[in-house]
């Protein structure tokens, strides 16, 4: 699914699945419906008295411990960067998202069932063109030695680094160009990972219900204990640039520019958008993409003062 123009995008079809949320172990029905113009990714709660609707955005984010959860008027949807992330790597703008309970299905872990469905689908372009959020300057927050940034490029470039001073997950580092078919092939299907110690105990706490072998790579102090192993030999730092991914699309916009990921979670994440978004000389926001993005050897910041640019209205 190449991106042909600059245009906002949907999808032709409803599509639904059912699965598990990994921290509730509910069952949810989930359904994927397409969505007019500048109508966002919004999350609908069906199975509440009345629908209630939240949108994929950072000013909604209530909880960031474990996963990203979105919430409005007392009602929350878990464990949402999955999806998320789907969305934005295959560049899909708008979606009204339908589930009939409190999380998102984790299906197998990863973002590889929800690009299935996208693809299932099919993929509608729209006649209004797609808004970027470009950055201008480089922004950066840290908490200890962890650290997340995002600095000026012409298109959205993701680098991750990891280390959990593990045996089998020591520093890892991976950096790509996000499109449709590098995301597909190379992020999509990397998995959430927990330690067995961390899974037992949160287990104990009431959490982690719906967590299994089937839906994450769980790790021993020596051993992975998944019978068919990893799926990349770097699968930890792929799945937590598709983490990264589906929080930062909580700007509500797609991103040009360079974001940074050295041992971070979604909380630092969070706060790197928050951070952003709080000041508007950090970014602007642009009417399709110019091909100055993309070709011209110019500053990007000069490049934003030279363009039209809209106000961000949450």
């Amino acid at each position: 699914m190449p991106l042909a123009s600059d245009n906002q995008r949907t999808l032709s079809h409803p599509i639904s699945c059912q699965g598990v949320g990994l921290h509730s172990g509910a069952r949810v029905n989930l359904t994927l419906r397409p969505a007019p113009a500048h109508h966002g990714i919004v999350f609908v709660r069906t199975d509440t008295p009345r629908p209630v609707t939240i949108p994929a955005l950072s000013e909604y984010v209530v909880d960031t411990a474990l996963a990203t959860t979105l919430g409005k008027d007392g009602v929350k949807v878990g464990t949402v960067e999955h999806l998320l992330s789907a969305l934005a790597g295959l560049g899909i703008d708008n979606v009204r998202v339908e589930l009939d309970g409190p999380e998102v299905p984790v299906m197998d872990g990863s973002a590889a069932h929800f690009v299935q469905m996208v693809t299932s689908a099919g993929v509608r372009e729209l006649d209004e063109k797609r808004t970027y959020l470009v950055i201008t300057k480089p922004v950066t927050v840290a908490d200890g030695d962890k650290e997340a940034s995002l600095t000026p490029a012409r298109r959205l470039r993701v680098s991750c680094t990891i280390d959990f001073k593990h045996p089998l997950i020591s520093s890892q580092s991976y950096e790509m160009e996000l499109s449709d078919r590098g995301f597909s092939g190379e992020i999509s299907r990397a998995r959430t990972f927990g330690f067995l110690r961390d899974v037992e105990m949160l287990k104990k706490l009431g959490l982690a219900r719906g967590g299994s072998l089937e839906n994450a790579i769980v790790v021993d102090e020596s051993s992975i204990l998944n019978p068919e192993g990893l799926r990349f030999a770097d699968e930890f730092v792929r799945h937590k640039i598709l983490d990264a991914i589906g929080d930062v699309s909580l700007f509500g916009r797609p991103v040009v520019g360079h974001l940074k990921v050295f041992k971070t979670g979604h909380a630092l994440n969070h706060k790197l958008v928050q951070k952003v978004l709080s000041d508007p000389s950090c970014y602007a926001l642009v009417e399709g993409r110019p091909a100055e993005l993309e070709l011209a050897d110019v500053r990007l910041s000069e490049l934003a003062g030279g363009l039209e640019l809209e106000p961000l209205v949450a």
